[in-house]
């Protein structure tokens, strides 16, 4: 393996080459945690590597199969209900503090935090979902901006206290329900060493070939925990050492010469960028301010051969979904028509007509 293959095993590593029938569930269980601020593109981002439809992975959503939670880093992500406890256990005290000290801006302490918590305990109680804004209004607190950073606060620390996480949707709007009532706590716990090896075989066989920063990165924990979680678990993973930086990845990581010829278009925020703490791997730095800005917005991308070529956005109408594209360089046109195909799984995803503009 030589560095301008790396995006090439992890179109492998990341299930974007569909080798096996996954279920919703079974794709997040794979990557650990997916990010998923956006919950639309989220979505997609597990649809993208399996066949189910939106419909079919929402159901796997309410249905309590797969978390959406506060979890590593201080953004929401996808987790299965098998890993929930035990990872929230490991990094729930690293991302509590940016929970607290938001709180705090409005008054707000962690003895405050708690006795909120025993009511909001109250209110769910007996599978009763409810909107953060309900749960708002049950509490007596107002929105305090056009952001509203404190009700943000107090829900994103009761998920780390493992209090709650997401409920059913409710028409279109995402609900709080208590975790508990949604997935019952194991009894058998793991200590924290035996935690982070899993989180780091999982992270590294999801998207390996990676570095110790990256894991660093993705995990959110600093680079001399992660080299003990790899020291761990290097046992299990295969490494290969190019300009004096070691990659990790799956064991019988498929050979290069197995790879064919891919088109993704892949979502906002997707993981095979995310995941990473540098991404030339995937893209000519020349073109990073088109695929993500300064301040962290990711766009959604076009993929092919495990390179970024351009970027896309979709609009839902009625009866169809349009969708827009911008590619880096000229491409002609029968080319662009190959690069097209790509489309045709997130139409079979949406169940709905695709219109390309």
């Amino acid at each position: 393996m030589i560095h301008s293959e790396i995006s090439h095993h992890r179109l492998i590593s990341q299930k974007l080459y569909k080798t096996d029938k996954c279920s919703p569930q079974e794709i997040v269980k794979h990557f650990g945690a997916m990010q998923a601020q956006d919950y639309a593109m989220a979505k997609w981002a597990i649809g993208s590597r399996c066949d189910s439809s939106e419909k079919e992975i929402e159901e796997a959503i309410n249905s309590g199969q797969i978390i959406r939670t506060h979890i590593l880093r201080p953004t929401w992500h996808f987790v299965s209900a098998e890993d929930i406890y035990w990872m929230l256990d490991l990094s729930a005290p690293q991302v509590k503090r940016f929970a607290i000290s938001g709180a705090k801006k409005f008054g707000y302490d962690e003895k405050k935090l708690n006795q909120i918590n025993v009511t909001i305990e109250k209110l769910l109680s007996g599978n009763n979902h409810l909107t953060r804004t309900e749960i708002m209004q049950e509490l007596g607190i107002e929105k305090t901006s056009k952001e509203d950073f404190l009700s943000a606060a107090i829900m994103m620390n009761a998920e780390l206290d493992g209090l709650v996480c997401n409920g059913e949707i409710k028409g279109k709007q995402i609900t709080y329900a208590l975790l508990e009532e949604r997935v019952p706590n194991p009894k058998n716990k793991l200590t924290k060493e035996e935690a982070l090896a899993k989180l780091a075989q999982r992270y590294f066989e999801s998207h390996g070939p990676a570095t110790l920063l990256d894991f660093s990165w993705w995990s959110g924990f600093p680079p001399t925990i992660c080299q003990k979680a790899i020291n761990a678990t290097e046992l299990q993973l295969d490494k290969i050492t190019i300009e004096n930086q070691h990659y990790w990845f799956k064991k019988e990581l498929k050979d290069v010469s197995n790879f064919r010829e891919s088109v993704h278009f892949l979502p906002a925020f997707d993981e095979i960028l995310i995941s990473y703490k540098t991404r030339e791997a995937s893209f000519n730095t020349e073109h990073q301010s088109k695929v993500f800005t300064n301040n962290g917005i990711f766009k959604p991308i076009i993929l092919e051969n495990g390179k970024v070529v351009g970027i896309w956005k979709r609009t839902i109408k009625k009866d169809h979904a349009k969708i827009e594209m911008e590619f880096f360089k000229d491409i002609e046109t029968d080319k662009k028509q190959v690069l097209l195909e790509g489309i045709k799984s997130f139409e079979t995803y949406l169940q709905t007509k695709i219109v390309i503009e």
